[in-house]
């Protein structure tokens, strides 16, 4: 069987910046409105640990907050994020499409693997229409863990799945694909940082450096 693709979402796929920024100051805008919370938006905190489980991201950005609030702010934020990809004002990395498209025309099974809440996710797949080439998305909200690694072997176990290649950005997903003994492909694009890229098998800046790393591998 050949090798089966898993990409992580936000930061490798989707550009996430592009509708992050917006959908955080209109999340903490609606605590503002409700008197719990006076400072600036934390957007440079949250850009430091984008790619962890939202449970550890509104610790870190509420951390004086209840648990019940932390739950009420993720509905609004991703309320805000569905909004914005629906408006149109997210958008795909270069190149995403053509190396989509080259992996399913040579076989590749396409899978996604993110932190992202399922609906959000869905709400990806169906505005850019990935659903031509990605088999399945994987939310790490279907496992009872926060451990990429175990959401990929969920995937591999799922589909029989040999071996592979996670493409992503971040440490979790790089330590995800060595517990799975995949191959790890790091991209440093917006959220990904040179320490965390080390750990990773094989590094771009790209995501048609992908394409032509199989091809050399033919």
């Amino acid at each position: 069987m050949k090798a089966a693709i898993i990409f992580d979402m936000d930061g490798t796929l989707f550009q996430t910046d592009r509708i992050l920024e917006a959908s955080l100051h209109d999340t903490f805008q609606r605590l503002r409105d409700e008197g719990m919370w006076k400072a600036d938006t934390p957007l440079v905190v949250y850009r430091e640990i984008m790619g962890v489980p939202l449970s550890v991201v509104w610790k870190s950005l509420l951390p004086h907050h209840p648990l019940h609030v932390h739950g009420k702010v993720n509905d609004v934020f991703h309320e805000k994020l569905i909004d914005n990809i629906q408006k149109g004002n997210g958008a795909l990395y270069p190149h995403t499409v053509e190396l989509l498209t080259y992996l399913s025309g040579r076989g590749f099974p396409i899978f996604v693997a993110s932190n992202g809440y399922p609906q959000y996710l869905k709400t990806i797949v169906e505005y850019f229409r990935l659903d031509q080439w990605i088999l399945d998305c994987y939310s790490i909200q279907e496992i009872h863990s926060d451990d990429k690694g175990e959401l990929i072997r969920k995937i591999k176990e799922d589909h029989n799945l040999t071996h592979g290649i996670v493409i992503a950005d971040r440490l979790s997903d790089f330590k995800g694909a060595e517990a799975n003994h995949f191959l790890s492909i790091g991209c440093a694009f917006d959220f990904s940082q040179e320490k965390e890229l080390s750990e990773a098998d094989i590094v771009v800046e790209d995501l048609l450096e992908v394409k032509e790393y199989l091809e050399e591998m033919k």
